[in-house]
């Protein structure tokens, strides 16, 4: 199967040709039956001439403006893509960026398309500001990188992901049910632990912390997040490196206070 990308830029050349084949056309149509309706007095040698150049001139002046004119609009439409992708995107991770992913959740579960069940996952890197610290930021750049690498790898087609902000990141499971949930959140954790990151030469296992909400029932992304960072911080508090699921009708109230 073709990626998007492709069948977007076959559409785009697609268009570029139909322009160039079909606005000359159009044209030539135009002249000829002008041309008909003007010289058809003038006798069959004189109309012929005048039908020939109604075909040959369009065509000459037709063709090379079309196909500048569509190839203008295409690069447009690639440029106007390519800004809507940055506009949307985290230039650190390729990650969605805070709104976009939260845009892109809350339109799949107020839409009747939607799925009926699914959970949101709030991943926080643990000890991170441990990392900044010791070796500076740009290692800390790098860290981030790995963790959205690792943290995609081993999701499905149809799943978010986004980095929420700093350290934290978000990810979506459309059709999931608790057991899958809690399933793919280890996933998750194994994938970051294996992950390999040697700031300066020294390896440094990266871990990660994940709370979970699971829901079978209309809901919205702002409840979804209250309860998986509810999840996240209990996570934290037990001591880092797991995950805490939790279905949207059976969780129990934490203490959100962040750990130090």
């Amino acid at each position: 199967m073709m990626s998007p990308r492709t069948v977007s830029a076959l559409q785009s050349w697609s268009s570029v040709a139909r322009w160039t084949l079909f606005g000359p056309l159009a044209c030539v149509i135009v002249a000829l039956t002008y041309n008909a309706v003007s010289f058809s007095d003038l006798g069959p040698e004189a109309l012929q001439r005048a039908m020939a150049s109604a075909i040959i001139l369009p065509l000459l002046m037709a063709i090379p403006l079309f196909f500048f004119l569509s190839m203008r609009i295409r690069s447009l439409a690639i440029t106007n893509r390519r800004l809507g992708l940055v506009a949307r995107t985290d230039s650190l991770t390729s990650c969605l960026n805070r709104g976009a992913f939260t845009a892109r959740v809350e339109t799949q579960l107020t839409t009747d398309e939607g799925p009926r069940t699914g959970a949101l996952l709030i991943i926080d890197a643990d000890n991170f500001k441990t990392i900044n610290d010791l070796y500076g930021h740009d290692a800390g750049d790098e860290a981030l990188t790995i963790l959205a690498r690792s943290i995609r790898s081993v999701l499905s087609a149809g799943d978010l992901i986004g980095r929420m902000g700093g350290e934290e990141f978000g990810v979506f499971l459309p059709g999931v049910d608790q057991n899958a949930a809690e399933q793919m959140a280890e996933r998750v954790r194994r994938a970051v632990q294996l992950a390999q990151f040697s700031p300066r030469g020294d390896a440094y296992m990266l871990s990660v912390s994940i709370g979970g909400a699971v829901f079978a029932q209309s809901t919205n992304f702002t409840e979804l997040f209250r309860i998986a960072d509810q999840r996240l911080y209990g996570a934290k508090r037990s001591g880092r490196n797991q995950a805490a699921i939790v279905h949207t009708l059976d969780q129990p109230q934490v203490d959100i206070r962040k750990s130090a």
